[in-house]
Order: structure tokens, then sequence, then C-alpha cells
């Protein structure tokens, strides 16, 4: 039997995901050769006839992670598996399969699943990835989606992990940053809009970037083939799903460094800095908290600078350091602000889109 001996329940939003994650698995220790990697990176690594496979399981839920008053059905097909996928390249890897799973409520009918699963093959074909399974059952309240995305390579030396960024490596990310948050913010205020007026038609064509970003964002596979074209290995790497300054903490505990990270380096849309402005929401903390961008965060060896100096699908935005100088934001006026861990937590109020 199992047995509680603290009377005092500890609150899950107290620990978080990754709290919870390590709280629940810290007697857990892999016994099968062929577990490279477990439980703490974007994927786990299997090690199958020489191959080296990745392995990365997410789940969405309605309410918690999507909400279908301004979310297309086809739209959330296509986002579940590029969340996934984006785990996968995380790893510096190619992915190749998917598994879907899911369990919908009956009010949902056999036309609109048909939507949802138009989103799953348009990128599941972008992405030459192949939906080789799942599972569908019954829920009593809403949708639930869970796929379990699977990649390889044929090198383990181009795998790449949290855990091995160097102090003085620098900290590289791909594409910009904030602007699925702030389509999140345009979308719940024309949801509110319309729940006061039914009859107020939102013109969305001024946010398109923004909201886009939101509901069809990209797993950036072009950047792991970018990387390996320049010939540039990352020494660490993470996609950013739940905001900058939480996904910077990541590499920094993995790898056991600090990090300085350069306020005016961080990649903004124009668009984003604009409905900023408009919300009254600061743009920098829109980036270091907002999420669910999948861009990816990476460090690389100072060295190979120059194969990536000018190329403007990444951005220098800062350098690590020795692991006792902590991770810090140097703000627009030079002063040195610790990194926080303020993105989504499932279990926390925070709201997610």
């Amino acid at each position: 039997m199992f047995e509680n001996k603290d009377s005092s329940p500890t609150q899950l939003e107290d620990l978080g995901e990754f709290g919870l994650i390590s709280h629940l698995t810290q007697k857990m220790s892999a016994t099968q050769p062929s577990t490279r990697k477990g439980i703490g990176d974007d994927a786990a690594i299997v090690e199958v006839g020489g191959n080296f496979i990745a392995i990365s399981t997410d789940m969405l839920v309605e309410g918690v992670h999507f909400d279908l008053g301004f979310t297309p059905l086809a739209h959330l097909g296509y986002k579940a598996l590029v969340v996934n996928l984006s785990d996968i390249c995380a790893m510096n890897m190619t992915p190749t399969q998917v598994t879907v799973s899911m369990a919908v409520s009956n009010r949902f009918s056999l036309q609109a699943l048909e939507e949802l699963y138009k989103g799953i093959d348009r990128a599941s074909k972008l992405y030459g990835v192949d939906v080789v399974g799942g599972d569908t059952t019954s829920s009593t309240k809403g949708m639930l989606l869970s796929v379990t995305a699977i990649g390889q390579t044929g090198a383990e030396e181009d795998i790449t992990y949290r855990s091995g960024a160097g102090a003085n490596d620098l900290l590289v990310v791909s594409g910009d940053l904030g602007a699925a948050y702030m389509g999140l913010q345009v979308l719940r205020r024309e949801q509110e809009v319309f729940k006061a007026n039914p009859n107020h038609q939102p013109d969305l064509e001024p946010y398109h970037y923004i909201v886009e970003r939101q509901l069809k964002p990209e797993a950036r596979k072009d950047i792991i083939t970018l990387l390996k074209a320049l010939g540039v290995r990352p020494t660490s790497m993470i996609d950013i799903s739940d905001g900058l300054s939480s996904e910077i903490l990541h590499l920094t505990t993995s790898s056991k460094v600090g990090c300085n990270l350069y306020e005016d380096k961080i990649p903004l849309d124009p668009t984003v800095i604009q409905v900023c402005e408009e919300f009254s929401i600061d743009s920098t903390l829109a980036a270091l908290s907002g999420g669910e961008d999948y861009e990816l965060l990476m460090t690389i060896a100072q060295e190979d600078y120059p194969k990536i100096k000018g190329n403007p699908d990444l951005t220098v935005i800062g350098h690590m350091t020795a692991s006792g100088a902590g991770a810090n934001l140097i703000t627009r006026g030079g002063a040195a602000i610790p990194l926080t861990a303020q993105g989504w937590n499932a279990f926390g109020s925070r709201d997610s889109g």
C-alpha cells in the first residue's frame, strides 16, 4: 500500500509543471541500455540498432491550452503536431513519425473531427512526418489531444541536449519573440467584444502576423537544416514554449552555468511593439514570459560566431557565464536583474491559449 505520511497536502501550483515532474520521478532511473537520455530534456533518446531515436509527448487540453471560441479546429490539429515536432527539432534531430490520441465529448460531430484532422494531415505533409497510430476515447467534457513525436539521427554527436552549454558560449535565438502571446491578447479582447455584441465583426487584418503565430505556429525544422549547412552544432538547445526567461533558466540549470541576456538584443517584430503599446504591456515582458513562440534557443561556441554573423534567422542575445554569476537580464540602462521563471505554469492561475 502507498502511504502519505504528510498530513498537509502540497498544492501543485507551488511546484509547477517541471517541479512536479522532478518530484514524481526523483526515485526513477533508467535500467535499459538502450535508454540514452530519460526525463529532463525536450525529448527522450533511445538507441535502436545504432540509430538514435527521439521521443516526445505533449497534451493539449481544452480550456487549459486552447479555447475553441477562437481556435478553428483545423488550426488546432496543425498546432497539436507542430508543438511536438518542435521538441524534436530542439534536440537537433529530424522528426519522422507521430501518433495522435484524443478524447472528445459527444458535442463534437464527425464533421468537426474531420476539420481537426485536416490540420493534422496538413502539418504531417508539410513537415514530412507520418501519422502512424494513436487512440481515441470519450470525454465527459470537452477535448483532449495527446501527440507523441518521434525523430531520429544516425550520429550521436549530432544530438544537442540542454546540458552542453559552457561559460562564454553565445546565447542565440531564432526568429522573433512575444508575437504568440500578443496574438492571444488580441483574440481574447475580440472574444469579449463579441460576447457583449454578437453582431460585432472583428477586423484582425492589422494583427495578422501575431494572430497566426498564436493559432498556427511553426516548428523551426528549417533552422536545423540551416545550422547543418553552416557547419554549426549548438552546444545546448531548447524550444521556447514557456517564455524566454523560463527556457534560459532550463539551460543554465541543466548546464550548470550562468547567463547574461541583453534586453536591447531581444528580437521583436514591429507589430509586437505596436500591439504591446496598444495593450500597455511591456514588450520585454511579453518576450520573457509570453511563451508559445516555438523558436529555438541555443548556445554556440564563440568560434562559430562568424558562421552565423549577419544571418537574418539567428540573433545573438547574450552569453553564458560562470555558474556563480546567475542568470541576469541586462537592461537597456545597464542594470542586471535576476531572471525569474514567470512563464506558463500548467497548474497555476496564469492564462494560456
